[in-house]
């Protein structure tokens, strides 16, 4: 069975790879959002992302992540959650570390960029609650 990590890792692959598009705006808002202010949370940027009926925001998630692991961006604590439906959780306090990077990243990746077509076709496996996998077939 999978630990923890691995499954979530796994998860935020797949959500890149879904996702592509808003999670790319996600990034882009919330590297402007460091450049004018030095610091800010997810709450932030979720306040400033139109997300689509039909998509689970869970994809929030992976937004920090690429660009903690480029050095652009590291944890500065927590605060707590400003949404009402987060019931004051604590989320991560986002910092910026490194602004010429930041705003290569910005240049790198414009918003109006083509959404890539998905990496996977065709059987994948679905992990089960149970520890199992079955088979699933992607539409084209």
């Amino acid at each position: 069975m999978r630990n923890a990590t691995a499954t979530k890792a796994a998860a935020h692959t797949l959500l890149e790879e879904r996702r592509e598009r808003l999670i790319r705006h996600a990034r882009r808002v919330l590297l402007r959002r460091l450049l004018a202010e030095g610091t800010a949370t997810i709450d932030d940027v979720r306040a400033a992302v139109a997300v689509p009926t039909d998509v689970d925001p869970k994809f929030f998630g992976a937004v920090p992540l690429k660009l903690a692991k480029a050095g652009i961006i590291a944890k500065n604590g927590y605060a707590e959650s400003e949404r009402a439906e987060a019931h004051g959780r604590p989320v991560i306090r986002w910092r910026l570390i490194d602004r010429a990077k930041a705003e290569a990243w910005l240049a790198a990746n414009p918003a109006d960029a083509p959404t890539p077509p998905p990496a996977r076709r065709g059987p994948v496996a679905q992990p089960s609650l149970f520890g199992d996998t079955s088979a699933v077939t992607l539409p084209d």
